[in-house]
């Protein structure tokens, strides 16, 4: 696959996934079933801690992002949301949340009282 003229731009992006999605017929092969998807998801997500915790390089780091990243947006494809429009609302809602330190690590949640 050629690369894009405009790499930055998520729909390009999105094209270039939802192109993947048709080439394997994800639709019809079961590929776009949700909760297949989430298993997938969980999957790469432990390869990402895995290139970290055996101290794998950035570049292999990198990918297993890239491919939660696609999945991501693949999900997107496959429940028929705007990914986009959801994350810059989700933003939103982050920059008025307060942060706390937990553990020595921040945190920035809604907190609850747990009474």
């Amino acid at each position: 696959m050629n690369s894009p003229q405009n790499q930055d731009s998520y729909n390009e992006m999105l094209s270039a996934i939802q192109a993947f999605h048709d080439k394997h017929d994800f639709k019809g092969t079961g590929g776009e079933d949700l909760p297949y998807r989430v298993a997938l998801m969980a999957e790469e997500l432990g390869e990402i801690s895995s290139a970290i915790t055996k101290g794998k390089s950035n570049q292999q780091l990198a990918e297993e992002c890239a491919d939660l990243m696609i999945l991501v947006m693949g999900t997107a494809i496959a429940a028929n949301f705007d990914l986009k429009q959801s994350f810059w609302k989700k933003m939103d809602k982050l920059m008025k949340r307060e942060s706390k330190m937990i553990n020595g690590k921040i945190r920035v949640s809604e907190f609850r009282d747990v009474n």
